[in-house]
């Protein structure tokens, strides 16, 4: 939580901020809560939302016990993490890990507008770290009004009567949230290189696109529009286009009455015997066993 350790000057704004919202779990039931199945995995301890909060500042010089994650919804502040400092716009969300020596303050001129929690559990640090080899402090979130309605609703749940059914609630919340903003930190930015180049490769399923030809089109170079793939994705484009097809084909197997070799036509293959073989590499069965295979 916000600790009340650290003195007032260092802390910033002891009186609150005019319509806020501050829930604060007793630290009893925390305790209790962190034994419980379900809880013990990931549990908000602390939750709120700070709307222009001209004044606030924490500064834990040995960090939180919790790990602390703060969404910028209008105005502006900076978090620092050590020697790092992270702007703060609307739209950014930074994950300060549990134990990371932190300052965190809101703009003088235009401060920030904030959602935060504070979260504990086995699966937290799981849930925050890097994915896929990419350390994520701070995310620019691609749906922020997605990402309010979570907090929001996370906050209500903690508003009510605080009890192992309300914080389990609130816990499946955080767990949304947090894969969430676990996403966008890989996910492409709408309009960017990537997302044009991922686009355009969803729409030619029928057709096999070469990297260079894709770079090209996109202005980037074929490493450097591959790097960027297997940063986002684990693979290359081309692993990328097969995913497209495969996923492409799954829905006329299951939608249609297009034999293999028309199913095969319609997603780049000319050869069904080669289509077919890359179907089960990807599969573990042929598309004939996966069209009998009974789903639903």
């Amino acid at each position: 939580m916000d600790e009340t350790a650290i003195p007032p000057e260092r802390s910033g704004r002891p009186d609150g901020f005019r319509n806020q919202r501050l829930c604060v779990v007793p630290r009893p039931q925390i305790e209790a809560a962190l034994s419980r199945t379900v809880t013990r995995r990931l549990l908000v301890t602390d939750a709120g939302y700070f709307p222009a909060a001209s004044g606030h500042r924490r500064i834990r010089a040995h960090g939180a016990a919790e790990t602390i994650v703060i969404l910028c919804v209008a105005g502006s502040g900076t978090v620092r993490l050590g020697e790092e400092e992270h702007p703060m716009t609307p739209g950014a969300c930074v994950t300060i890990p549990a134990g990371v020596p932190h300052d965190y303050r809101a703009s003088l001129d235009d401060p920030w507008t904030i959602w935060w929690m504070h979260v504990r559990g086995t699966d937290v640090a799981e849930l925050t770290g890097p994915l896929l080899g990419i350390p994520r402090p701070l995310t620019r979130l691609r749906a922020v009004d997605g990402a309010v309605a979570l907090f929001d609703e996370l906050v209500g749940h903690l508003e009510r009567r605080v009890s192992p059914a309300q914080l389990l609630a609130a816990s499946g919340v955080a767990w949304h949230l947090l894969t969430r903003l676990a996403a966008d930190s890989i996910l492409p930015a709408e309009g960017s290189p990537l997302e044009r180049a991922m686009r355009f490769l969803e729409t030619r399923v029928d057709s096999n696109i070469p990297v260079a030809e894709l770079a090209g089109m996109v202005g980037l170079s074929s490493s450097h529009l591959s790097a960027m793939f297997r940063r986002a994705t684990g693979g290359g484009p081309g692993a990328f286009h097969t995913a497209v097809k495969m996923a492409r084909a799954r829905t006329l197997l299951d939608t249609t009455s297009s034999t293999v070799t028309e199913v095969a036509a319609a997603v780049g293959y000319s050869d069904p015997l080669y289509f077919s073989r890359h179907f089960r590499r990807v599969h573990g069965m042929n598309p004939t066993t996966y069209r009998a295979q009974h789903k639903g």
